[in-house]
């Protein structure tokens, strides 16, 4: 404490970058805990002032999470301006997802807590970042369609994103060189040919009386993707089945009891169906140890359907596993930790020069990428998506 107090600046005088300081810290504090998890006095203390003081830089937590996530887009447009080729492009978002590795994270889980009129100005100008992108990807290839080129880099950023997800890296220059080489590879991708899936089947209808416990699991995962858990009341879970707030009780403890019972439903049937594909592929290989590249192709589809059937789903499990009580956090921890490990052990059977952390970053790349994808307006809509995401996600993964 003595020593903070001597670091601290005279009376009355604020130390040089002071506010880049406070965004800085916050970001990290955001990154790690989430918005809701974090107050103005946590980020005072954690640099060194008081609260009145931090007020004095940002009238408020919203101001203060929008200069953060504003903080990296800028960078982002900075270097989507500055790049005058594809390799130039690439180049420079490795450089800003590295140097902005939170704000991944930030634009998906918090970005949406932001006062309306913030959120759109963000999303108008990162609209505005994928045009450029797309123009400077038609530039050196043509025929390129505008709509192609656009899912392309869109995606891109989701790949460039996913360093949110996780914490290690190689040392830097082999970093930056293989998230080039991941991009390139994505934005090299052709959809000539791809195939349109058949709509996607509406929900089976769920009797209300019999089932509704049920009714509540899949309308909380869609209202707390959509909202936010904390911004989402048992009164409205209640009337959107058909119910009064307080007897959403009957059948859950705590509102954040029936978070957890829906990412446990969700996680549930996630596995099932994918480990099923990777298994029957596997088994079905001629080679002694199965068929590891055809286990992979067909848990890629397995996935794909999943993400585009359960999207929901995927929002919430990415944006709301910090509100879920320890025990269940480390439930939803301890299963993504499975799961990559499963696809990774996959990956490298297939490309045995990847080291594990060359693999985890493929692989963080290709589920961001699906993720995104399936959740991302109107590209979403796209016919031929499932077939688009395959093709993109199998660059990604080096294959």
């Amino acid at each position: 404490m003595a020593d903070a107090a001597r670091e601290r600046p005279p009376a009355g005088r604020r130390p040089a970058g002071r506010r880049a300081q406070i965004v800085l810290l916050a970001a990290d504090r955001f990154h790690r805990g989430g918005y809701h998890q974090v107050s103005m006095a946590d980020i005072a203390e954690g640099v060194g002032i008081t609260a009145p003081a931090l007020y004095r830089h940002f009238r408020g937590k919203p101001e203060l999470l929008h200069q953060v996530i504003r903080s990296g887009t800028d960078a982002l447009a900075a270097g989507v301006g500055a790049a005058g080729s594809v390799d130039g492009l690439c180049r420079a978002l490795a450089g800003v997802a590295i140097d902005h590795r939170a704000l991944g994270t930030l634009w998906q889980r918090d970005a949406r807590l932001l006062p309306p009129a913030l959120r759109a100005g963000l999303r108008r100008d990162l609209r505005a970042d994928v045009r450029l992108m797309a123009s400077t990807l038609r530039a050196e290839r043509p025929g390129l369609p505008s709509f192609d080129a656009e899912l392309l880099c869109w995606s891109a950023l989701s790949v460039y994103g996913a360093l949110s997800h996780h914490t290690f890296a190689p040392p830097r220059r082999r970093f930056e060189g293989l998230l080039t080489a991941i991009g390139s590879a994505l934005l090299a991708v052709s959809f000539d040919g791809a195939r349109p899936e058949p709509p996607l089947p509406a929900p089976a209808a769920v009797p209300r009386q019999r089932n509704r416990r049920e009714e509540l699991l899949a309308v909380a995962v869609q209202l707390f993707h959509e909202r936010g858990f904390d911004n989402v009341s048992t009164g409205e879970l209640g009337a959107a089945v058909g119910i009064a707030g307080p007897s959403v009780y009957r059948h859950f403890d705590t509102k954040a009891a029936l978070l957890a019972a829906s990412l446990v439903r969700c996680r549930e049937r996630l596995w099932h169906e994918v480990e099923a594909a990777i298994t029957g592929a596997a088994a079905g290989g001629a080679a002694p140890d199965g068929d590891p590249a055809g286990a992979l192709a067909a848990g890629l589809r397995a996935y794909i359907g999943f993400a585009r059937r359960n999207r929901h789903y995927l929002g919430a499990m990415l944006s709301e596993t910090e509100r879920l009580a320890p025990a269940d956090r480390r439930a939803a921890v301890d299963f993504r930790r499975d799961f990559l490990r499963t696809w990774v052990g996959l990956l490298r059977q297939v490309r045995p020069g990847y080291d594990n952390a060359e693999a985890r970053i493929r692989v963080h790349s290709m589920f961001a990428l699906v993720n995104d994808g399936v959740r991302n307006g109107p590209q979403s809509a796209r016919a031929d998506l499932a077939d688009c995401l395959e093709r993109m996600s199998l660059a990604v993964l080096g294959l």
